[in-house]
C-alpha cells in the first residue's frame, strides 16, 4: 500500500512520518497498488511573537512599578535607620533635646512596626486569595494555612458552616496590616513634616552640637520621602486594584476564576520584592500554572491544570502556550502522570483538563514524540480507554492515540503496550447494538469512529513495524467480525463503514490476514454489496470504490477468497462494472485477480468472461494511467481463454485493428521510458501482452519490429527496477513480489523477436 510519508522537523534532527493518507473519490488516486514518492513536509514552526499582547502582561507591568517604588521606599527607610542608629543616637545621643530623642525613638518604632506589618501582609494577601472559592455556593471551601517565609500551603477540604469565620479572618488580618502600616507612614509624615517646620533643635553650644541640625534635617528627610513613596505605593495600589478593578478585568480576558489570577500576581509582585525588581516581568500565567502543575499540592495541582486547560483551548493564547508546555519536559510528564489517576472530585476533574491539554499539544507534531517518550505514556493513555464506558475519556484517549500513531516508532510503541490494542479494538464494537438504532447518541458513534480511525493508522503503517502491526490486529479474533458488524448495520453511518473497508484492505496485505477476512462468514457477501450498491452522491461512488479496492486486494494470490468471490456474485455483473465510470479501474483489477489466482471451478465459472474483450479493448485505445494499466493487465489474462481467432474476431467487434493495437502497445513503452510510481505495473501488463501476441500471430512479429520493439525492449531491460517487481506497496516497501522478473519477460519477448529472424 501507498502511503505518504512526511518529514518532522524538530531543531537539527529530522524525524520521518509514515503517515497512512488515502482520500477516495470518483477518479481519485489508488495507493493499494503503487508506491508513493515521501514528500518533505516541514514541522510548522510557532510563531515566537504575537501581535495580541497577553492580558497578564498589565499585572507584571503593575507588580513591577509597585515594586520600583517598595525597594525606593525600603532603601530609603534602611538609610534612615542607619543614620538614626549610628549617628544620631550614637553620636548626638547626648546632644539630642528631649522632643528630638522621642521623636527619633517613636519614629523608629512606626517604621519597624511598619516594615513588620509589610513582610507578612502579603502572605495574608496570599491566604485570602485561596480562602475565596472559584464558584459561589459551593458547600465548602478551602482553608490554607502559610507554613514559611515561601508560603508552602498545606490545604484540605472542610465543612462549610463550623468554620464559616475562616474565611473573613485572612482578609481581615491583611487589612488590619495594612491600615497598621497606612497609620505607621503617616505618623512618620506628620512628625517629620513637624519637625522640618519647627527647627527647634537646641541652641548649638559646643563643636558636638555645630552638625546636629543637619543631621537631623537630613534624618527627617528621609523619613519624610520614605513615607510619602510608601503612601504613594498605597494610593496607587488602591487606584488599580479598588477602583480600576485590574484584577477583575484580566480575569474577564483570560476568562479564569479570580482566584487564580489573584494567585499569580500576588506570586509575581513577591518576586519583584523578594528579587529583583525585574524577575516579576518573566512571570506569566504559563509559567506559573506549570510552578503549580508539579506541586505536590491537590489544591495547587488542580489551578495549575485549569489555567493550562483555558490557556490552550482559547485560540489567541493557544499557539504560544503549546509551544510554552512542550519545551517542558517536567510539565509533560506530570499532565501525562495525572492521566493514570482515578479517584473522584477534584481528580477526575485534574484528568479530565489533563487528558484535553495533552490532546491538544499532541496535534503539534514536534510534540508528538516528546509525549510518547514519556515513560509509561501509552499506560497512562491506556487507562483512559474503558470499553461500555459512556464517559469523554474514551473519545480522549483515541483522539491522543491517532495523534500519536502519526509516528512510526509510536505505532510500534502501541502495539507493543500490554492491552492498548485490544481495549481500542473492543471499542469498535462497544455501541455495534447501537448502530441498529437510528437514535444512537452522538458521542457513542464518535467513539466507534475514534477508534476505526486509530486502527487504521496502526494497520496503515509503512515497513516492517506496519507488517508486525497488521499479524497482530489480525489475530486479535474480535477485529474482522466488528468490522462486519459496521459493514452490516451502519449504512447510516458510511464514514463508518469507509474506515471499515479501509482496515480490511490494509489488513489484507498480509497473506495470513486475507484467508482470515475472506473466512470470516458474511465480510465478502457485503463488500460485493457495497460495490455493486448504486451510487448517487460522491460519498457513496466513494464507499464503492474502497470496497472495489478491499476486494481486489482480497483476490491477489488467494485461490480461496476468488472462489469466494465467483460464489457471492454472478461473472456477468463484474463485466458490467467495465463500463462504469466510478468501479471499472477495481472491476478490471478484480477480474484479472480471478482469473490468474483462481482455482478450476472459478476458471470453469469464467469462461464467460471473454465476452468482455471488446469492452476492454476499447478502454486501451482511450484510456490512460491507472484504467489504462488496469485494462492491459485484465486483457493479458483474458487472452489465456483465447485463440489467436477468436482474439481477432473480437478486434473485429471492437472495431479495432491488430495494427491500431500494437501501436498503442508500443506508444505506452514510449511514453514510460522509465518505472512510473503511479502505475508500477504498466511496461509489465504491455510486455506480456506483446509476449502473447506474438506466440499467437507470427505477423505481429513484423508489426512490432517496424515499430522499433526491439530498440524500447532494450531501453526496458536498461532501466528496469524493483519497482516493477511487486504487486502491492507499503510506502516504497514492496509486498507480494511476481513470479517472474521483468527482466525475464524482456528477454523472452526479445528471444522471440530475434528468433523470427
Amino acid at each position: 500500500m501507498s502511503l505518504n510519508s512526511e518529514q518532522n522537523e524538530e531543531g537539527d534532527r529530522s524525524f520521518m512520518l509514515d503517515v497512512a493518507r488515502h482520500q477516495v473519490r470518483g477518479g481519485s488516486e489508488h495507493p493499494v497498488f503503487a508506491p508513493h514518492p515521501d514528500p518533505r513536509d516541514p514541522t510548522p514552526t510557532a510563531r515566537i511573537g504575537s501581535s495580541i499582547e497577553a492580558p497578564e502582561k498589565k499585572l507584571t507591568l503593575f507588580a513591577f512599578r509597585l515594586g520600583i517604588l517598595e525597594k525606593s521606599a525600603s532603601g530609603l527607610g534602611t538609610l534612615a535607620f542607619v543614620w538614626a542608629t549610628v549617628v544620631l543616637l550614637g553620636g548626638f545621643s547626648s546632644a539630642l533635646v528631649r522632643k528630638d530623642f522621642v521623636i527619633v525613638t517613636v519614629l523608629l518604632v512606626t517604621e519597624s512596626t511598619r516594615i513588620f506589618g509589610r513582610s507578612h501582609e502579603l502572605e495574608w494577601q496570599h491566604q485570602a486569595a485561596w480562602t475565596t472559592p472559584e464558584g459561589a455556593g459551593r458547600s465548602s471551601f478551602r482553608v490554607v494555612e502559610d507554613v514559611d517565609a515561601r508560603r508552602t500551603w498545606r490545604s484540605r477540604d472542610v465543612p462549610l458552616l463550623p468554620f464559616a469565620g475562616w474565611i473573613f479572618v485572612s482578609k481581615n488580618l491583611s487589612r488590619g496590616l495594612s491600615w497598621l502600616q497606612l497609620s505607621s507612614a503617616l505618623a512618620c509624615v506628620v512628625l517629620s513634616l513637624m519637625r522640618l517646620i519647627q527647627q527647634d533643635y537646641g541652641e548649638v553650644v559646643g563643636r558636638d552640637r555645630r552638625n546636629l541640625s543637619p543631621a537631623l534635617n537630613l534624618f527627617y528627610g528621609l523619613a519624610l520621602a520614605e513615607a510619602l513613596i510608601f503612601l504613594m505605593e498605597k494610593a496607587y495600589w488602591s487606584w488599580r486594584i479598588s477602583f480600576c478593578k485590574l484584577l477583575e478585568k484580566v480575569s474577564r480576558e483570560c476568562d479564569l476564576g479570580e482566584v487564580s489570577i489573584r494567585r499569580f500576581f500576588y506570586d509575581t509582585y513577591s518576586k519583584c520584592i523578594e528579587g529583583s525588581v525585574f524577575d516579576g516581568l518573566k512571570m506569566n500565567l504559563v509559567t506559573f500554572a506549570k510552578e503549580l502543575l508539579v506541586s505536590e499540592l491537590r489544591d495547587e495541582q488542580l489551578i495549575g491544570v485549569r489555567v493550562l486547560h483555558k490557556l490552550a483551548t482559547i485560540d489567541r493564547f493557544s499557539l504560544d502556550t503549546l509551544r510554552k508546555i512542550g519545551s517542558s519536559t517536567r510539565t509533560i510528564e506530570r499532565l501525562v502522570e495525572m492521566l493514570n489517576w482515578k479517584n473522584t472530585g477534584e481528580e477526575e476533574e485534574i484528568r479530565m483538563r489533563a487528558a484535553e491539554i495533552v490532546s491538544k499539544l499532541a496535534e503539534k507534531r514536534r510534540n508528538v514524540l516528546r509525549v510518547a517518550a514519556i515513560p509509561g505514556a501509552m499506560e497512562a493513555l491506556s487507562s483512559l480507554l474503558v470499553v461500555d464506558d459512556s464517559s469523554d475519556f474514551n473519545l480522549l484517549g483515541l483522539s491522543i492515540l491517532e495523534k500519536l500513531a502519526s509516528d512510526h516508532e509510536d505505532c510500534w510503541k502501541i502495539g507493543n503496550t500490554r492491552d492498548l490494542l485490544p481495549k481500542i479494538i473492543d471499542l469498535t464494537s462497544a455501541r455495534k447494538t447501537l448502530l441498529r438504532n437510528d437514535h444512537a447518541a452522538e458521542s457513542q458513534i464518535r467513539t466507534v469512529m475514534s477508534s476505526l480511525q486509530v486502527l487504521k493508522k496502526l494497520v496503515s503503517t509503512t515497513g516492517y513495524i506496519g507488517q508486525i502491526l497488521r499479524q497482530e490486529v489480525s489475530e486479535i479474533v474480535f477485529t474482522v467480525s466488528n468490522i462486519r458488524e459496521i459493514l452490516q448495520h451502519g449504512e447510516s453511518h458510511m464514514v463508518l463503514q469507509k474506515l471499515g473497508i479501509e482496515i480490511l484492505k490494509s489488513l489484507a496485505m498480509d497473506e495470513s490476514a486475507r484467508e482470515k477476512i475472506g473466512s470470516t462468514g458474511g465480510v465478502i457477501k457485503l463488500l460485493l454489496s457495497i460495490f455493486f450498491e448504486p451510487g448517487f452522491t460522491e460519498a457513496e461512488n466513494s464507499l464503492r470504490d474502497e470496497a472495489g479496492e478491499a476486494l481486489a486486494m482480497l483476490t491477489l494470490e488467494s485461490k480461496k477468497n476468488c472462489d469466494r468471490i465467483v460464489k457471492e456474485t454472478e461473472v456477468d455483473r463484474l463485466m458490467e462494472a467495465l463500463t462504469d465510470a466510478v468501479l471499472q479501474i477495481n472491476a478490471s483489477r478484480i477480474l484479472r485477480n480471478l482469473c490468474a489466482y483462481g482455482g478450476a471451478e472459478c476458471s470453469h465459472r469464467l469462461s464467460g468472461i471473454t465476452a468482455a474483450m471488446p469492452t476492454v479493448l476499447k478502454v486501451i485505445m482511450e484510456a490512460k494511467e491507472r484504467l489504462l494499466e488496469a485494462s492491459i493487465g485484465l486483457t493479458t489474462e483474458i487472452c489465456k481463454f483465447l485463440d489467436p481467432d477468436e482474439f481477432a474476431e473480437f478486434l473485429k467487434k471492437a472495431g479495432i485493428e491488430e495494427t491500431d493495437l500494437v501501436v498503442k502497445l508500443v506508444q505506452v513503452l514510449k511514453e514510460y521510458r522509465y518505472p512510473e510510481i503511479r502505475v508500477p505495473g504498466m511496461r509489465r501488463f504491455v510486455i506480456e501482452q506483446a509476449i502473447w501476441m506474438m506466440r499467437s500471430n507470427r505477423n505481429s512479429i513484423q508489426l512490432f519490429e517496424q515499430l522499433e520493439m526491439e530498440r524500447l525492449l532494450e531501453a526496458v531491460a536498461e532501466t528496469t527496477s524493483e519497482l516493477e517487481c511487486f504487486h502491492i506497496f507499503s510506502g516504497g516497501v514492496g509486498l507480494s513480489r511476481h513470479s517472474k522478473t521483468l527482466s525475464s519477460l524482456v528477454e523472452t519477448a526479445l528471444h522471440l523477436m530475434t528468433a523470427e529472424d
